[in-house]
Parts: structure tokens; C-alpha cells; sequence
């Protein structure tokens, strides 16, 4: 089984997200909730199928400039695990429903993306 969508943009960083949230909690979870519908709105555009084994998950992030830190940019699949398991496309994001990540980093100033790939579990 293999899936796949791409959501437009990019998302905010774990710098960005860290100091949200010490400004003040409500901040921070308005911002995640943001963040989280915008990766809901791109797994529901992309009309997955519902997950019925483990799986592999890859990322491609397609950043505009090579300005912000790797970790620093895929910190955000949090925010698109969150939505793909409210989304029911993942029964859950732990790891008896989801493997192995891997993230792959580009750069491409007119049309930053993420890329998101899903297939069987290599086990």
C-alpha cells in the first residue's frame, strides 16, 4: 500500500512553536490547532484510504531558502501526524501504527511544500 499528498507552504518551526507557548499556553495551542488544519485540509483533499497496517512514513520538505535548521523544519510532522490520526486516515501515531520516518530536506523558493509518503512497514 502506498499514499501520498503534498501540503502547500510550509509550517512554523520548533523555535517559533517553543516560543509560543512560553509567551502563553493558549497561544501555543491555537497555534498548533492552525497548524494541524492545515495539514487536515490537504489529507482530506488528497481522499486517502484508511490505514490498515503498519506503515513507513517519508517527508519531503520543500523549504523556500536554506535559512532554517533541518530538525528545526521537520519538527512539524507532529502537526501532520496529529491530523492524519483525526483525519482517521491513522487509527493512531504510535509505533504498533507507524514504523520508520525519513526526512528529506530541498530547496525551492517559488513553491515550498511538504511531500508526505506512506507505504507498508519494513519489518
Amino acid at each position: 500500500m502506498r499514499q501520498a499528498f503534498t501540503i502547500p507552504g510550509r509550517f512554523i518551526g520548533l523555535n517559533d512553536y517553543v516560543g509560543a507557548c512560553r509567551r502563553n499556553r493558549y497561544i501555543g495551542a491555537k497555534l498548533k490547532r492552525e497548524q494541524q488544519d492545515i495539514a487536515l485540509r490537504a489529507i482530506e483533499a488528497a481522499d486517502l484510504l484508511k490505514v490498515r497496517r503498519k506503515v513507513d512514513i517519508s517527508f519531503t520538505w520543500v523549504e523556500p531558502n536554506s535559512r532554517r535548521d533541518h530538525d528545526n523544519v521537520a519538527f512539524a510532522k507532529k502537526f501532520i501526524l496529529d491530523a492524519l490520526v483525526e483525519a482517521g486516515v491513522l487509527e493512531n501515531d504510535n509505533p504498533h501504527v507507524v514504523g520508520n520516518f525519513a526526512d528529506y530536506f530541498l530547496v525551492n523558493r517559488s513553491d515550498p511544500r511538504v511531500e508526505v509518503r506512506m507505504e507498508d512497514a519494513y519489518e
